[in-house]
């Protein structure tokens, strides 16, 4: 399986109140879910940054990948940049 990392902006006009991120999150998770079977969750972050939350993901085919970004966008009013990510350790053994 590949690691993704998936790279999100809220849209300034996703939420209007904090507690809607919890709601929002769990509408777009429980969509991915149900959409997306083949993509495995490692890890989430909410960052103080130029994006809003890194999410870390494994899946066999990046066609799912796709899928959930595009989830992410049009559900969670958010734009995404998503990137491959190789272990370090396989990094450097492949150098």
């Amino acid at each position: 399986m590949t690691t993704y990392i998936i790279l999100s902006r809220f849209s300034p006009d996703a939420i209007r109140e904090p507690q809607q991120i919890k709601e929002l999150a769990d509408k777009v998770s429980a969509r991915i879910k149900s959409d997306c079977p083949g993509v495995r969750w490692k890890d989430s972050y909410a960052t103080l940054g130029r994006f809003d939350v890194i999410d870390v993901v494994e899946a066999g085919d990046p066609k799912e990948i796709e899928r959930v970004a595009m989830i992410i966008r049009a559900m969670g009013h958010a734009s995404t940049e998503t990137l491959v990510g190789t272990p370090w350790k396989e990094f450097l053994a492949a150098m």
